[in-house]
């Protein structure tokens, strides 16, 4: 057979030239740069005929709004709490002053909402409470100690250490006390011991992890007696135990959740907690309390380096207004899934139930997440189905995130914002068809 008779052939199992198979994906939305470094790889692994494919692995790679029907209300992989914020681009008065058209403090504004929130003389704001904990001991304990329970010498997410975050700062820990158990004499023995140079005691949250059984530990009142500042670790942003911006008392959940009204009020002389976490806004991290002590923060060479940006404090103040106002629950996401009662769950489910044709409705426990309340949950309503379906929910556009348990999946609706409850039924009935 000629050559010429074998050309059709040929030129049919050839590949497409690399921009004419990058522009064939132009409807995945993606750039075309982006596209042809797909075409090119996909035509060198003899591939194209899958480039589609490729292209959609790609963009799932992106951040990609999902609904979070996993019951974990704060979950960290998720981005923690959910924030709305929109703004024109426009500037604004970052670090300017409005009263005088000179330089103004980047902290000024978002800092004395916070102050006023926590009961504090000043606040300022850095970019997460890990960074507000560093910050800290840099100013105000260099050179020198800091005392901390060893039940408290935690790590938590992200191998985020406190022994290994004091060396960084400069300063140097003191272990007092024992894992379980941890009194006020311990703190003064650690003072007076010879060699000692206590410039600071730190309270720290435990986050994501709870010591049960034969335990003692040492209130903020009662560290507050000694002759050094204390500082209370919080962690996860509850700003007021008595939660007055809810309808009725607070959440049985909540019971013994560190809040920094009360640490304030305590005699804490500086509180720093998440803002990302039980208060409901960005990430980011807060420092309240003694204006000297705020001040040297604020000084400290770190500062700088740990600043949020104009659209974390817009968004912020935002949320600082919220609590002041007493929208709370109409304005924080978090706060909304809390609030939600049982029955108003057990309809919901109800009804994407019979909206979607399939799945029964289940009494779930809900979790805070992100290390808040650690041991602790809520009750709550979610529709399971049968099997492991997480991998076509994820698949689903937009992707639904929940959890599996006794062979079937389950969707948790206190985690979903009701707006979302169209998603849900859609997915289902996808999963049905």
């Amino acid at each position: 057979m000629s050559a010429t008779s074998e050309s059709p052939a040929g030129a049919a199992s050839r590949p497409p030239s690399v921009d004419t198979l990058a522009r064939s994906l132009a409807g995945s939305g993606l750039p075309h740069p982006i596209l042809v470094d797909i075409a090119r790889e996909a035509i060198a692994d003899g591939d194209h005929q899958r480039a589609a494919e490729r292209a959609e692995a790609f963009r799932r790679t992106l951040l990609t709004p999902v609904v979070n029907a996993t019951g974990v209300l704060l979950h960290t992989n998720l981005g923690r709490a959910p924030v709305a914020h929109s703004q024109p681009a426009r500037p604004q008065t970052v670090e300017f002053d409005l009263a005088t058209g000179e330089r103004g403090s980047r902290q000024r504004a978002v800092g004395q909402l916070f102050a006023r929130l926590c009961g504090a003389e000043a606040a300022i704001i850095v970019n997460n409470n890990a960074a507000a904990v560093l910050l800290v001991v840099a100013a105000l304990a260099e050179g020198r100690q800091v005392a901390v329970s060893r039940g408290e010498s935690v790590e938590i997410g992200g191998a985020f250490r406190v022994p290994e975050v004091m060396e960084q700062s400069g300063a140097r820990l003191v272990d007092v006390g024992t894992t379980n158990r941890t009194r006020l004499a311990d703190y003064e023995r650690a003072m007076v011991r010879p060699g000692n140079d206590v410039a600071l005691v730190m309270k720290i949250h435990p986050s994501n992890y709870r010591v049960a059984g034969f335990v003692e530990d040492t209130p903020v009142r009662e560290l507050a007696t000694l002759d050094v500042p204390v500082v209370a670790d919080i962690g996860s942003g509850l700003l007021d135990a008595t939660v007055p911006w809810l309808h009725g008392p607070p959440p049985a959940w909540l019971h013994d959740e560190p809040a920094a009204v009360q640490a304030i009020s305590d005699g804490a002389d500086l509180v720093t907690f998440s803002a990302d976490k039980l208060l409901g806004g960005p990430q980011a991290g807060v420092i309240a309390g003694r204006r000297d002590l705020v001040e040297r923060c604020a000084s400290h060479q770190l500062a700088r380096a740990l600043r949020c940006g104009g659209l974390t404090l817009a968004a912020l103040q935002q949320v600082a207004l919220s609590y002041l106002r007493r929208t709370v629950t109409d304005d924080i996401a978090f706060w909304r899934m809390v609030d939600q009662p049982l029955d108003a769950l057990r309809r919901r489910a109800e009804r994407i139930i019979g909206e979607a044709g399939v799945g029964a409705a289940v009494e779930t426990e809900a979790l805070p997440g992100a290390g808040s309340a650690p041991g602790i949950s809520m009750p709550s309503v979610g529709v399971a189905v049968a099997g492991d379906q997480l991998a076509r929910l994820r698949a689903h556009d937009p992707p639904v995130i929940g959890r599996t348990r006794d062979d079937m999946t389950v969707l948790d609706v206190r985690s979903v914002d009701p707006d979302d409850d169209h998603v849900l039924i859609a997915a289902l009935a996808a999963l049905a068809a």
